[in-house]
């Protein structure tokens, strides 16, 4: 019987324990019994048979023993892996380090490649992993943005910093940010709009102190992609163009706009312009008389509200 064991399991060796307890390998039903026996014995060798797959019970008077020294000194305890630094967008240890020296992603909450930090508390922008790709520090106590705030920041879409206390953004703060698309500045203390990139698709400026001196001259105008433009509740004096044909939505209500001249929405070199995709235009709260200038709508799907 032996050798057919050694056949199926190569080679005998020397044990490397005493064992009390069965062992089962492969579908044969095996057993280790008493003390140096090598290799398993076949079945009817040594005491009642055992299932394969399960384990044999244990003897009522039966005690583990305690393991030597020597083999202690063996175990070696398991190390935690932690994460690579460089990981970012994981919600785990990255990114360099944030207030109080607390990495980013523990002060804050990080999920794929978003990062939020609403409601902590914040004075200032934190660190964020590279891999960033949406950021909200929503409803905390941020009070200005500096350009070094998104520096390489290369995969960052949506900035979106709603009831902050920001007074002052950099001019340069965000011009540089290749994929950015969307910016949210709502509920802030803004005086002036900074420098964006053109591939922009949705400016939400709301609820702010933005004047019309605080909007670049030709601010919108390399937008090609440019589709929401939120202005509303803020001091601006005229519409800001002129406005790229791609716009949905214009939001200005609660302004101080008093005139809508013939080319604000309209080309006057071209009657039978007409602007498709302008269909959501707000200007309520505005002291407008629209009467004044009626063939500043003509080119518009739908008129505005106002």
């Amino acid at each position: 019987v032996e050798p057919r064991v050694e056949a199926a399991f190569g080679p005998r060796v020397p044990p490397i324990r005493q064992a009390r307890h069965p062992v089962m390998v492969g579908r044969q039903r095996w057993q280790h019994c008493g003390r140096n026996t090598g290799f398993a014995h076949l079945r009817g060798r040594c005491g009642s048979d055992i299932e394969i797959g399960t384990l044999p019970p244990l003897e009522d008077n039966y005690q583990a023993p305690a393991a030597s020294l020597e083999e202690e000194e063996e175990e070696v305890p398991l190390q935690p892996r932690v994460p690579s630094p460089s990981s970012g967008g994981s919600g785990l240890l990255m990114g360099p380090d944030a207030q109080g020296g607390m990495p980013t992603c523990l002060l804050c909450t990080c999920l794929g490649g978003s990062v939020y930090c609403d409601d902590i508390k914040l004075e200032n922008i934190p660190p964020l992993p590279k891999e960033t790709t949406h950021f909200y520090a929503r409803y905390n106590k941020i009070s200005k943005v500096h350009k070094s705030d998104f520096a390489e920041m290369n995969k960052l879409k949506r900035i979106d910093l709603t009831g902050n206390t920001i007074t002052e953004v950099d001019q340069d703060a965000m011009k540089a940010l290749p994929a950015l698309e969307e910016l949210v500045l709502r509920e802030n203390k803004v005086t002036r709009l900074p420098r964006l990139p053109t591939s922009m698709t949705l400016i939400d400026v709301s609820h702010n102190q933005l004047g019309s001196q605080g909007i670049q001259k030709e601010a919108f105008k390399e937008m090609p992609n440019l589709l929401y433009l939120y202005l509303t509740d803020n001091v601006i004096d005229y519409i800001p163009l002129p406005l790229p044909d791609s716009l949905r939505s214009l939001h200005l209500q609660n302004n101080n706009i008093q005139m809508i001249h013939e080319d604000t929405f309209c080309n006057l070199k071209d009657r039978n312009y007409v602007r498709r995709a302008l269909e959501d235009i707000r200007l309520d709260g505005n002291p407008i008389n629209f009467s004044k200038t009626p063939q500043a709508y003509i080119c518009l799907p739908r008129l505005p509200i106002g």
